[in-house]
């Protein structure tokens, strides 16, 4: 196995391989989403020949893509999976959709896999935070902290660009995947999440992800779409405009093109 080197001095709570960390930790459960962190945490762990399962949470917020990603990767990694099913909309305080609301959303994700891994015999729970993720702007890094989940790819420093080089050397078809953020993501704080909001936000995605659009969001406005896409892409939309307004109208009244993102 390779080694990555960390530009940080060895210390307390971080170490200079991911080789050294797994020699340290030869048993762990990995919370997994199917993205590019921690698809190259489960291959690390692999590679490291580490006793290793991934935990898949699936809950209203995680599009079906995900999960079918999640199993493509687990079974080319030949790595043993659970799927753990929890109803995030079931706590009332994350359909309420306060600014904190992720760190309520991963309090329930990771109490259900590390349950799940206690009973699999596992002590050691990772997730595929990584050094270019900064913990003040994410709530739910105060519930990675309550359950004692380690993060080697931030303890390693290594960053986003540095993981997507390493996944492309190593063949996972992760490498280039564009970052999504979970459903909830796309309706604005303070207002009450549905699942019939969720649901016109995966079908609207969906749809766009099929004429070939990558990188975008489509983000609730009141009861309209506010699009958000890459400026490469803006021939594509303009080519398929009355297509697409067509299609989304099936679930908002309006759609509206964001001009000062993504670009």
């Amino acid at each position: 196995m390779c080694l990555f080197f960390c530009e940080k001095d060895q210390k307390r709570g971080v170490y200079l391989t991911l080789e050294e960390f797994f020699k340290e930790n030869p048993e762990v459960a990995v919370a997994f989403s199917g993205g590019v962190d921690s698809a190259c945490l489960l291959y690390a762990a692999k590679a490291a020949k580490a006793r290793v399962k991934a935990y898949y949470v699936k809950s209203e917020f995680q599009p079906e893509f995900e999960l079918q990603d999640a199993r493509r990767m687990a079974q080319e990694l030949e790595v043993e999976l659970c799927i753990l099913e929890v109803s995030v909309l079931s706590e009332e305080k994350v359909r309420k959709n306060p600014k904190d609301r992720c760190y309520d959303c991963k309090r329930l994700m990771f109490n259900a896999i590390a349950e799940a891994a206690k009973r699999d015999g596992f002590s050691v729970l990772l997730d595929g935070t990584n050094a270019s993720d900064q913990a003040e702007d994410r709530p739910g890094m105060r519930a990675l902290q309550e359950f004692s989940v380690l993060s080697p790819l931030r303890q390693c420093g290594l960053k986003k660009e540095e993981i997507r080089r390493l996944s492309k050397e190593w063949g996972l078809f992760t490498w280039d995947k564009p970052a999504y953020a979970c459903l909830a993501t796309r309706i604005s704080t303070g207002e009450e999440i549905t699942s019939e909001k969720l649901r016109a936000t995966q079908e609207a995605e969906s749809y766009l992800f099929s004429l070939g659009f990558r990188d975008f969001r489509v983000r609730r406005y009141g009861n309209g779409a506010r699009l958000q896409i890459i400026k490469e892409q803006l021939p594509l939309l303009m080519t398929c405009r009355q297509e697409i307004l067509e299609r989304l109208k099936t679930w908002y009244e309006t759609v509206l093109l964001d001009l000062e993102v993504r670009g």
